[in-house]
């Protein structure tokens, strides 16, 4: 049986999404229970379906609370789900976040901290730290994002503005066992900076922080600069006595992401080629790498002879010029479509495996060869909507968003851009 380029595309992402499914991959890594009590806290998009199943795989007592997105939670009895603000704080993290702070005080040695941790759990856990508001952490954190600053940067900020990220969660949990199930959005699959590794030990410090600030010219709210001047209370660091009972296992990534995406492909009779795992850098320049590799595909069959997909993951970075609507997949996306210029037999998908890009409703959207053409009859000029960061308007117009709503996971973003030849297994039609 064949499939339509654009079905075959969205199978490529509902496998990307399935592998990293918290009911598949958290119950296989619980830990053995403890002799005293069990408590689950974290923080995250996937938060809620994780806390899901570790109840239902759980025959012990239990009890806890977890952080998660608005519009991401999942029935739980015994643990509690807050929904808070991603990726800008508000006032439901910064209580949820203070509440767990609370419960894992006057732990004992004999109880167990299970930590849920996924992508997005660095805004959600808003507990600022001391002398800081929430209002200082969503200005700054805005600035940010908007700024191009990769995710490690933000994050090592974000650390060192909280009471609770960079490893003082698992300081505050001794002298009980602490084990984190992991689900890692990051590039390089970097504990630390997986929701900004409230159990792990920081490598960075507030002089790497105030550094990140300086190169990208934000010297505000004031209260946040003098914060990384003075340097106090620097976060634990590798070594730290209170890391020594805190086990970590990342159980879902990226590359395990493509990897099942890339076994449908071969099912299907395409070739495919994973371009990495991590890859950064602005989403407009990202595209025009892509474009040049899918047209090495089409025109020379390399590295691989078509019919052959591309994919690839990691957090590309939009710094944002303009006034238009759209997260960094359509970004992407749109740029794809002014790089490949309406080139034949090139298909793309390009979704954040959350179901959110940026601050839509959507996942991301699909391009196909006629996708300017199309655009040009609508009056659509891709060149102007790019310039305005406004791949929203651009793809909704084409009716070409992907909506799936909240994954309840997150693996990053996953693209894939499939290179038509001779067909095996994918329909011209």
């Amino acid at each position: 049986m064949t499939l339509e380029p654009k079905v075959f595309l969205k199978t490529l992402f509902e496998a990307a999404v399935a592998a990293a499914d918290p009911a598949r991959c958290v119950p296989p890594n619980l830990p053995d229970p403890p002799k005293g009590r069990t408590l689950v806290v974290g923080a995250g998009k996937a938060a809620a379906a994780m806390a899901k199943a570790v109840e239902d795989h759980w025959t012990g007592p239990l009890e806890g609370l977890v952080v998660t997105r608005y519009g991401h939670t999942a029935p739980c009895r015994r643990i509690e789900v807050v929904e808070a603000s991603h990726p800008v704080p508000d006032s439901a993290g910064r209580e949820a976040s203070s509440r767990i702070l609370k419960m894992v005080g006057g732990l004992t040695a004999d109880d167990l901290v299970l930590c849920l941790i996924s992508g997005g759990g660095s805004a959600l856990m808003a507990a600022p730290a001391a002398g800081l508001t929430l209002e200082d952490k969503r200005r700054v954190t805005s600035l940010l994002l908007r700024s191009g600053a990769t995710i490690g940067e933000i994050n090592c900020v974000r650390k060192h503005l909280s009471a609770i990220k960079g490893g003082r969660l698992a300081a505050a949990c001794a002298p009980a066992r602490v084990a984190t199930l992991a689900i890692s959005d990051v590039p390089g699959d970097d504990l630390s900076a997986i929701a900004s590794g409230p159990t792990v030990p920081d490598p960075t410090s507030f002089g790497d922080a105030l550094a990140v600030l300086e190169s990208y010219g934000i010297d505000q709210p004031l209260e946040v600069v003098r914060h990384l001047q003075a340097g106090r209370e620097e976060t634990p660091k590798p070594g730290d006595p209170r890391f020594a009972r805190i086990e970590t296992k990342l159980i879902a990534t990226p590359q395990q992401s493509l990897e099942a995406a890339a076994r449908v492909a071969r099912e299907a009779g395409i070739a495919p080629v994973i371009l990495g795992d991590s890859i950064e850098g602005e989403a407009r320049e990202v595209a025009l790498m892509h474009a040049g590799i899918a047209r090495q595909v089409a025109r020379h069959g390399q590295p691989a002879s078509a019919p052959a997909v591309l994919l690839s993951g990691g957090e590309t970075t939009v710094t944002v010029r303009g006034e238009g609507r759209g997260g960094r997949n359509l970004e992407f996306l749109l740029a794809l479509a002014v790089a490949l210029d309406g080139a034949a037999g090139i298909h793309a998908l390009a979704c954040d495996t959350d179901g959110i890009d940026g601050t839509e409703d959507n996942a991301g959207a699909i391009l196909g060869p006629g996708s300017l053409a199309r655009a040009r009859g609508l009056g659509l000029d891709a060149r102007a909507r790019l310039a305005d960061n406004d791949g929203y308007s651009f793809f909704s117009r084409l009716d070409d968003l992907i909506v799936t709503g909240p994954t309840r996971t997150n693996v990053n973003d996953f693209r894939a851009i499939l290179i038509e030849g001779d067909t095996a297994g994918i329909s011209k039609s």
